[in-house]
């Protein structure tokens, strides 16, 4: 059953979460010298917070954004997560310091599997993640933008994996990124590392919407608060049911989706949704997994 292996996810969720778990009832605020999080009505807000790093997303870069991403995931008070940056680059990937021969496999490992680990996160957990991308995404930054569900991004953004450039080919942004655009944009990307344009990054995939730098707020928020008026296990069994019938062949998917509408149609807020609609009000969300007979 979707919902069912979705909550099995969302228990693994809640068990990490709780070794890190600070929580106050309406706004929440915690920072790092990395990451700032915030959250109020439902919106947490992450911000990558090491502009003079260009936000890299070194080995406790991308500790601090798990934490962040983690921590009370499973709260029904959670209902989307931003994810943006300070400064003139959103990410600039993965810092090379740390990849240099003298840090060694074991280290190197360490990074890669964190990062996976993060950007698997992003799609395994039961909320919405919106980018808001203002500045430069390459790298493993542009995996980030590529591994959320939703993107948004000023004209002024732009898009690159130029580790080629750099001798180290950005295979594992590639995994990303080549799920997000076509594939010869994605490889023409990959082999010669030059960046694409906003515009261009909308007319592919790789983002959602493009607004002008001083509606980027304004816009990506209308976005997350669209998001929260939506049943929570709802959005959280469509999420879970378009990534699995994407990895499926037609057949399948069509079978994986079929079980996640019958599945829609047990829960409690499912029912509320089609009488509202039915008896023409406003649907009164319980934002529960709880299901009714049938």
């Amino acid at each position: 059953m979707i919902l069912s292996g979705f909550y099995r996810v969302s228990n693994l969720l809640k068990s990490k979460s709780k070794l890190c778990r600070v929580w106050t009832r309406n706004v929440k605020s915690e920072s790092s010298s990395l990451t700032l999080r915030q959250q109020q009505n439902g919106i947490r807000r992450i911000i990558l917070n090491n502009p003079k790093k260009r936000n890299a997303l070194s080995l406790p870069m991308l500790e601090s954004l798990r934490e962040n991403i983690l921590i009370d995931s499973e709260s029904e008070d959670l209902r989307v997560i931003i994810i943006s940056a300070q400064g003139p680059v959103f990410s600039s990937g993965h810092d090379l310091k740390e990849l240099t021969s003298t840090q060694g496999q074991e280290y190197h490992s360490k990074v890669f599997h964190t990062c996976t680990e993060v950007m698997n996160l992003i799609q395994d957990i039961p909320v919405p993640v919106i980018a808001m991308v203002n500045g430069v995404a390459t790298a493993a930054g542009c995996q980030l933008v590529a591994s959320c569900d939703i993107a948004v991004a000023t004209d002024k953004s732009t898009f690159a994996t130029p580790g080629v450039n750099v001798g180290l080919f950005c295979s594992t942004p590639g995994v990303a990124l080549g799920r997000a655009v076509p594939r010869k944009v994605a490889m023409e990307m990959l082999f010669t590392g030059r960046p694409i344009s906003a515009h261009d990054a909308l007319l592919h995939g790789l983002i959602s919407k493009v607004v002008r730098e001083e509606r980027l707020e304004e816009e990506t928020l209308a976005v997350a608060r669209r998001v929260c008026e939506s049943s929570r296990p709802v959005v959280a069994l469509g999420k879970a049911a378009f990534y699995k019938q994407m990895s499926q062949g037609r057949d399948a998917a069509y079978a994986s989706a079929c079980a996640a509408m019958l599945e829609n149609l047990t829960l409690r807020d499912g029912q509320e949704g089609i009488r509202a609609f039915l008896e023409k009000r406003h649907p009164v969300w319980s934002n529960s997994p709880e299901k009714v007979n049938t």
